[in-house]
C-alpha cells in the first residue's frame, strides 16, 4: 500500500512539474516576438521523504539572462544614443549654414558681398550701389537669422534634457518598486520572471538617457542594483532611488543628482555617455563653438570691410564725420596711437580747403604751411581745432568723436600716412573711430582697444564675479574681483592673475599688443570660463570690463546678431566710399574725384587682406585672410558633421551587435522550444501512465480481497 502510494506521489509530482515545464515553453513561444523578452527555464529539484525519493519539483523558474553581455548591450546602447544627440545637433547646426556650394549659404554670400563690390568698381552706378548694400545686408542678415537659430538650437536641446532628466526619474522609480517585488517574491519563492522582464526593459530605456552599470543585489530576495560609471549607487534593493535635476543657473547646464540617502551635488564626470551626455555635450560645447565663431566670423568680415571704407572716402565728402562709441573717453584712445594720419578738409569738386598732419608717435600737429604744435592725449581735441583754424571742428560726445567742415559744400576726408600710418589696436585713425565705416554694430564688436599696461584702467568701482566650469557644464569656482581704483591695466591683469582673490588657479589673464584681453585655462583642464555677474563701469559713464573686452563668451557670440549696414548707407548707397584722398594734388586739382573707383576696389579686395583673427570656439587665432578663414570655416563644421555622424554610425552598428549578440542568449529559440515542448510532454504523459498503472494495480488488489 505505502509503496503503490509512494509512486501515486513520485507520478502526481512529476506531472506537475512537466506540466509547469509546459507553462514556461508556452510563455516563451507567445513572447517569442516581444521586444526585452528574456526566455525563462524551469529548475528541476528531487524531492526526499524520510529519506526516501519522492519524485521531482519545480526549484525555481528563472530567466537566461547574461549579465557580461546586458551590460555590454547597455554601455553600446549608451554610446550610440550619447553620439545620435550629438550628430542630429550638428546636422541641424550645418543645415543653417547651409551648403558653401550653394547661392544661400551664409559663405556664399559673402563671396557675392565681394563680387557686387567688383562689379561696383568696374561698372560704378547707382543700381549696383544699391545692389551692393542689399548684397551686403541680406549676408549680415543671415549671419543673425544663424547666430538666433543656433540659440534656438540650444534651447530645445536644454529642453530635451530636462524632459530626459524627468524620464530618468521616471525610470529609476520604476526599477526601485520593482525591486520591492521581485525581493518579496523571492523570498517566497514566486515566479519573479514577469517583475525581472519588465525591469529589464526599464534598465535598457535607462540605458539610452545615462550610462549605467547594472549588477544583480547581494540580498537574498534578488533585484538589482544601478550604480553611476563611478560605481555610485543609483538605486538598489532597499536603498529608494536617486533623484536627478538639471541645473542651468550658471550660464552652461549640469546635471545634479541626491543619490540614496545623499545631498544634492553634481553628477559632473560620472556621466559619460548616453543621450543626455550627448545633449549637453551640445548645449556646452558644440552650439557654442559654432555661435563664437560665427560672431568672429562675421566681427571680421565687418573689420575688413570697414578698414577698406576707412581707407576711402564718399565723394563728394561728407560734411560731418561722427564716429562710433569705442567705449574709451577720446584722450585714453588718443594715448594708444602711433604712426601718422591726415585730416583734409575740401570743397565740393575735392579741393583741399584745409590739410592738417597729425604724428602720434612724435605728439604733434602740423598745418600745411605751418609750424608743428605739440599735443598730449589731452589736448589733442583743442590742438586739432586750433590747427583746422575753424574750417572744421572736432568734438567729442561721451565716447564718441566728430569732425565736422565749415562752409557751404565742404566736406572732412581722411588719409593715413603711405609710409608709417596711424593705428591703435591694429587699426587706423579713420577706422577706430568709425568715421566711414561701411558695417555698424549694434555694441562693442571690436575687443581690440589698442590700451597697454601702463593705461590706467579706469575700473575704480564694482566688481566682476567669474565662473570657472568643467566641460561638462559642472561648476568648478566662483570668483568675484573687484577692481583696485586708480591702478594701472597690467596692475589690473596681475590682480585678476593672483593665485588669491584671482583666478591664477585655474588660468592666465594676457593683455595682447593690440588691446585685447583674454583668458586661457590651465593646460590640460579643459575649463571655461563665464561671467555671472558684472557691476564694474569704466570711468563710472563707460562700459563694464566684460563688454569693454569681451570677457563672457556669451557676450562674444551675441556679437553676430548686431551687425547691420551703416543706416546712412541704406538710405543713400551713394555714400559707399569710392576715392582715396590724393594729399600731394594742390589747388586748383581734386585731391578726391567722383570717378575715382579705388575705394569700391579695396571693398571688393578686402576678403584677401590678410588679418589677425581672434581665436573663437575650436579656432584657434590665425593671421589669414578672410576668405581663407570663410573656407576653414565651412570645412571645419562639414567636418565636425561629418565625424559626427561616422561615429553615430559606428556607435549604431556596435549597439546592434551587442544586442543581437544578447539576444542570441536570452531569446527565444523556437527550435529550442520545440525540444523542451517535447521533452515535457513525454514526460507528462509518461507520468500519466504511471499513474494509470498505480490505479489499475489499486483496482487489481481491492479486487482480490473477498
Amino acid at each position: 500500500m505505502a509503496t503503490l502510494g509512494g509512486i501515486l506521489s513520485i507520478a502526481s509530482t512529476a506531472l506537475r512539474t512537466a506540466q509547469a515545464g509546459l507553462n514556461v515553453v508556452s510563455d516563451n513561444v507567445s513572447n517569442v516576438n516581444t521586444a526585452g523578452y528574456v526566455r525563462k527555464v524551469m529548475n528541476q529539484e528531487s524531492l526526499s521523504y524520510a529519506g526516501t525519493g519522492a519524485g521531482v519539483g519545480v526549484a525555481s523558474v528563472t530567466r537566461v539572462a547574461d549579465q557580461y553581455l546586458q551590460q555590454a548591450s547597455l554601455t553600446a546602447t549608451a554610446s550610440s544614443s550619447n553620439y545620435a544627440a550629438v550628430a542630429a545637433n550638428l546636422d541641424q547646426a550645418q543645415a543653417l549654414f547651409g551648403d558653401p556650394s550653394a547661392t544661400g549659404s551664409l559663405f556664399s554670400q559673402l563671396d557675392q558681398v565681394f563680387s557686387a563690390f567688383s562689379s561696383l568698381a568696374t561698372s560704378p552706378s547707382s543700381v549696383q550701389q544699391t545692389q551692393s548694400i542689399s548684397t551686403l545686408t541680406q549676408f549680415f542678415n543671415n549671419a543673425s537669422q544663424i547666430s538666433n537659430s543656433l540659440t534656438t538650437l540650444q534651447a530645445q536641446s536644454n529642453s530635451q534634457v530636462t524632459s530626459d532628466v524627468t524620464q530618468v526619474n521616471t525610470l529609476l522609480s520604476q526599477i526601485d518598486s520593482l525591486n520591492a517585488d521581485i525581493s518579496r517574491g523571492g523570498v517566497s519563492s514566486y515566479d519573479v520572471t514577469g517583475y525581472q522582464n519588465q525591469q529589464s526593459q526599464y534598465i535598457d530605456q535607462l540605458s539610452k538617457l545615462i550610462d549605467i552599470k547594472v549588477s544583480p543585489s547581494t540580498t537574498s530576495g534578488g533585484g538589482v542594483t544601478i550604480r553611476g560609471s563611478d560605481g555610485t549607487a543609483l538605486t538598489g534593493v532597499g536603498l529608494g532611488p536617486a533623484v536627478f535635476s538639471y541645473d542651468q543657473s550658471n550660464g552652461s547646464g549640469q546635471l545634479m543628482f541626491t543619490p540614496p540617502g545623499g545631498q544634492l551635488q553634481p553628477y559632473g564626470s560620472r556621466l559619460t555617455s548616453g543621450e543626455i551626455e550627448g545633449l549637453l555635450h551640445s548645449v556646452n560645447t558644440d552650439i557654442p563653438n559654432l555661435a563664437q565663431q560665427l560672431a568672429q566670423f562675421t566681427a571680421s568680415t565687418a573689420s575688413a570691410l570697414n578698414q577698406a571704407a576707412n581707407a576711402s572716402s564718399p565723394t563728394p565728402a561728407p560734411a560731418t564725420l561722427t564716429g562710433k562709441d569705442t567705449g574709451l573717453d577720446a584722450p585714453t584712445a588718443i594715448a594708444g596711437f602711433t604712426g601718422k594720419t591726415n585730416i583734409a578738409v575740401v570743397n565740393a569738386q575735392g579741393v583741399i580747403q584745409k590739410q592738417v598732419a597729425i604724428d602720434f608717435s612724435a605728439g604733434t600737429i602740423t598745418p600745411a604751411g605751418g609750424a608743428a604744435t605739440a599735443f598730449t592725449p589731452a589736448s589733442f581735441v583743442a590742438t586739432l581745432n586750433t590747427a583746422l583754424g575753424g574750417t572744421a571742428t572736432v568734438s567729442t560726445s561721451g565716447n564718441v568723436l566728430s569732425i565736422a567742415a565749415s562752409g557751404a559744400g565742404n566736406g572732412v576726408a581722411i588719409a593715413d600716412d603711405a609710409t608709417n600710418p596711424s593705428q591703435s589696436g591694429g587699426k587706423g585713425f579713420s577706422q577706430y573711430f568709425g568715421f566711414n565705416d561701411i558695417v555698424s554694430s549694434a555694441g562693442l564688436a571690436d575687443y581690440n582697444t589698442g590700451l597697454t599696461a601702463a593705461s590706467l584702467s579706469g575700473f575704480n568701482s564694482g566688481a566682476v564675479k567669474f565662473r570657472i566650469a568643467g566641460a561638462d557644464g559642472t561648476d568648478v569656482a566662483d570668483i568675484s574681483v573687484t577692481p583696485t581704483p586708480g591702478q594701472t591695466l597690467g596692475a589690473l591683469v596681475n590682480q585678476l592673475n593672483a593665485n588669491s582673490g584671482g583666478l591664477g588657479l585655474y588660468g592666465t589673464f594676457t593683455l595682447d599688443s593690440k588691446g585685447a584681453l583674454s583668458f586661457a585655462p590651465k593646460t590640460g583642464s579643459n575649463t571655461t570660463l563665464s561671467v555671472v555677474s558684472d557691476t564694474t563701469s569704466r570711468n563710472g559713464t563707460g562700459p563694464s570690463l566684460t563688454g569693454l573686452f569681451g570677457l563672457d563668451p556669451s557676450i562674444r557670440a551675441g556679437r553676430a546678431t548686431g551687425f547691420s549696414v551703416n543706416p546712412a548707407l541704406v538710405q543713400q548707397p551713394g555714400l559707399i566710399p569710392n576715392a582715396k584722398l590724393n594729399l600731394s594734388a594742390t589747388a586748383p586739382s581734386s585731391a578726391l574725384t567722383t570717378g575715382d573707383t579705388s575705394g569700391y576696389d579695396a571693398l571688393s579686395q578686402a576678403g584677401q587682406a590678410v588679418q589677425n583673427i581672434a581665436a573663437a570656439g575650436q579656432a584657434v587665432a590665425q593671421t589669414v585672410s578672410l576668405s581663407n578663414y570663410s573656407a576653414s570655416f565651412a570645412a571645419s563644421i562639414a567636418t565636425s558633421a561629418s565625424t559626427a555622424d561616422a561615429n553615430q554610425k559606428a556607435a549604431a552598428a556596435s549597439a546592434t551587435s551587442a544586442t543581437n549578440q544578447r539576444s542570441s542568449v536570452e531569446g527565444v529559440n523556437l527550435d529550442e522550444e520545440l525540444i523542451h515542448l517535447t521533452t515535457y510532454q513525454e514526460a507528462y504523459n509518461a507520468s500519466a501512465r504511471l499513474i494509470t498503472a498505480a490505479k489499475d494495480m489499486y483496482d487489481a488488489l481491492l479486487a482480490a480481497v473477498p
